[in-house]
């Protein structure tokens, strides 16, 4: 019976481990504990974070879901994408929606980068495809016809293809991260055509799933976002993990756990923002810099 009994407390503890997705941060856990002074500060460090917005509502969306976020240095907004009725929304910092620009033929997009002088690019995972365009305040609509588009491959992908976009500008390319099968990052260099997507090298990426992608611009390091294991990563320009924050209760001074984050962008203060279904907006701030708007 003792022997039933140790059994079952061992199944009852895995089962919890893995129903809060603590398997998906016990390495990362590990990573942190052996990063120095110096490696910590010259990072994001996400444990140094904390929530200062927490389930803001983004009124006028309403029975839509946004996915991923982008933060355009030049207006200092952000932008957003819904896939319901696919439309384009910038944000004010604060989680106000500006505007609302309907996406004309597109299917499902899922990710929205912003690049250089006005260039932006969306990535709609339905038809695998990348789609570059020039936005101005003056833009009512868009449509795939205005834009220059280019096959991502992977046609068996389905609904599992490319959902995390970002602007690398240090190296003058485009990184995207594939939801899962396989899961992971690769590079786009623009100019180039769909048969250029090429993996990234670096360490697996230890999470259920890949929501979206951000790029620091003071540090270079990635932010990977991932909905079902509740998990924001920091990687290095290695692809080597530095840090992350859980997305759960009790974190970060998260109040609540943060539905299913699917969208995540960082300003040049360094000033982190989540996007999570069905229409919620997170801010979070370092714990040294934080002073809730």
């Amino acid at each position: 019976m003792r022997g039933c009994g140790l059994a079952l407390a061992i199944a009852v503890a895995v089962g919890l481990v893995r129903y809060h997705h603590l398997d998906d941060r016990l390495g990362y856990l590990v990573a942190e504990h052996f990063t120095s002074d110096a490696e910590r500060k010259a990072s994001i460090w996400l444990p140094g974070y904390r929530a200062v917005i927490q389930a803001k509502p983004l009124r006028g969306l309403d029975g839509d879901e946004p996915s991923d976020l982008a933060y355009n240095p030049r207006t200092g907004t952000l932008f957003t994408v819904t896939g319901r009725d696919p439309q384009l929304v910038e944000l004010t910092r604060y989680g106000k929606v500006l505007r609302s620009i309907p996406l004309i033929g597109f299917a499902n997009p899922e990710g929205v980068a912003v690049l250089e002088d006005g260039q932006m690019a969306i990535v709609d995972e339905r038809r695998r495809s990348l789609s570059f365009f020039t936005l101005d305040p003056h833009t009512e609509r868009l449509s795939v016809f205005d834009t220059v588009e280019h096959d991502l491959g992977f046609p068996e992908a389905g609904n599992k293809g490319f959902e995390g976009i970002a602007w690398d500008q240090r190296s003058g390319r485009l990184l995207l991260g594939k939801e899962r099968n396989p899961r992971g990052l690769f590079s786009w260099v623009p100019g180039t055509d769909g048969d250029s997507v090429l993996p990234l090298q670096g360490p697996g990426l230890e999470m259920r799933n890949l929501s979206a992608l951000s790029i620091d611009g003071r540090t270079g390091h990635r932010l990977v976002l991932s909905a079902q294991s509740n998990l924001l990563l920091e990687l290095d320009e290695r692809g080597e993990p530095v840090s992350f924050i859980s997305l759960l209760r009790g974190f970060n001074g998260l109040e609540a756990s943060i539905p299913r984050a699917e969208g995540v962008a960082i300003d040049e203060q360094g000033t982190l923002y989540i996007v999570s279904e069905p229409n919620l907006f997170y801010v979070f701030m370092r714990e040294d810099a934080a002073d809730e708007p």
